[in-house]
C-alpha cells in the first residue's frame, strides 16, 4: 500500500527533528571535548614547566651536596689538626707543669667544676656553703695562677694560640656544613612538592584524554545518527519530488484529454454554423484545430 505524501511530510518533519537534535548533541560534545583538550593542554603546559622546575631545583641540590661534601671533608681535616695541637698542648702542659710543681690544671678545672655543681645543686648550711666558696675562689685562683706559669712558656703559648685558631676556623666551617645542607634540604623539599605537583597534573590531564576519547566516540556516534537522518530526510524528500511530479504530468494529460473532447463539440456546432463565443475560440486554439 502506497503511503500517501501527507504522511511522507509527516515522517519528513520527524526525521528533520531528530537530525537537528543529533546536530545539537554533537555540537555540544564537539564544544565539551574542547574545553576538556585545552584543560588537557594547559595541564600538560604546565606539567613541563614543573619539570624543567624540578630539574633545576635538583642540580642546585646535588651542586650543594657537592660543596657539603668538600665542606665536611676541610672541617674533618681541621678537627684532626685541632686533635693533633691539643695533644701537642697537652704534652708541654704536662712537661711544664712538671717544672712548676707537678700541678694538674685539668684535674683542678674537674674539680673546680665538681664544686660548682655542689653548690648549685646540693642544700647546705650556711657556714658550710662559705666553705664551698671559699675552696671555689681558692681553686679559681690555683688554676689562674698556674695558666698565667703556664702561657709564660713561649712554645706552650703558640701551641694555645694554634689550637684556638683551628678550633674557630673548624667551627666556623662546621656552620658552612650546616648552612649548605639546609640550603641543599630546602632545594631537596622544593623539587619533591614540584614532583608531587606535577604527578597530580599528569594524572588529571590523563584522566581528561580518557573523558575526550570517551566523549569523541560519542559524538562520532551521534554524528552518524545526523546524517543517517538527513540522508532519509533527503530521500523522503527526492520521493515527495517524484510524486509531485508523477500528479502534475497527470493531471497535465487530463487537462489535454478534456480539451480535445470539449473542442471537438465546438467544432462540430462550428460545423453546423454555430456562432462560436470568444472562449470556444480559445478551447479550439487550445487544441489545436485552428
Amino acid at each position: 500500500m502506497a503511503i500517501s505524501i501527507e504522511k511522507m511530510e509527516k515522517q519528513r518533519d520527524e526525521f528533520q527533528q531528530k537530525a537537528n537534535e543529533a546536530k545539537k548533541k554533537r555540537d555540544r560534545l564537539h564544544a565539551q571535548s574542547k574545553k576538556l583538550a585545552d584543560e588537557r593542554d594547559a595541564l600538560n603546559a604546565r606539567v613541563r614547566e614543573l619539570r624543567n622546575n624540578v630539574k633545576e631545583h635538583k642540580n642546585k641540590r646535588d651542586e650543594l651536596n657537592e660543596r657539603v661534601k668538600h665542606a665536611k671533608e676541610l672541617r674533618d681535616e681541621l678537627n684532626r689538626n685541632s686533635e693533633q695541637v691539643r695533644k701537642k698542648v697537652k704534652e708541654l702542659e704536662k712537661k711544664r707543669s712538671a717544672i712548676i710543681g707537678g700541678v694538674n690544671i685539668s684535674r683542678l678545672k674537674r674539680e673546680l667544676k665538681s664544686l660548682e655543681h655542689d653548690q648549685m645543686t646540693k642544700p647546705m648550711s650556711q657556714r658550710k656553703e662559705k666553705e664551698l666558696v671559699e675552696a671555689i675562689a681558692g681553686l679559681h685562683f690555683k688554676i689562674k695562677e698556674n695558666e698565667e706559669a703556664l702561657n709564660r712558656d713561649p712554645e706552650l703559648k703558640k701551641a694555645i694560640e694554634e689550637d684556638k685558631q683551628i678550633k674557630q676556623k673548624a667551627e666556623k666551617q662546621h656552620l658552612l656544613v650546616e648552612k649548605l645542607a639546609k640550603q641543599a634540604q630546602t632545594e631537596h623539599d622544593l623539587m619533591i612538592d614540584l614532583l608531587k605537583e606535577s604527578d597530580e597534573s599528569k594524572q588529571r590531564a590523563n584522566e581528561l584524554q580518557e573523558n575526550i576519547v570517551r566523549i569523541k566516540i560519542e559524538a562520532d556516534t551521534v554524528h552518524k545518527n545526523f546524517i543517517e537522518y538527513v540522508d532519509k530526510v533527503h530521500d523522503l524528500d527526492r520521493k515527495m519530488d517524484k510524486m509531485v511530479e508523477k500528479k502534475q504530468r497527470t493531471n497535465r494529460l487530463s487537462d489535454v484529454g478534456v480539451t480535445k473532447k470539449e473542442a471537438n463539440e465546438i467544432f462540430d456546432r462550428f460545423r453546423h454554423g454555430e456562432k462560436l463565443s470568444t472562449e470556444d475560440l480559445m478551447v479550439l486554439q487550445k487544441a489545436g484545430l485552428i
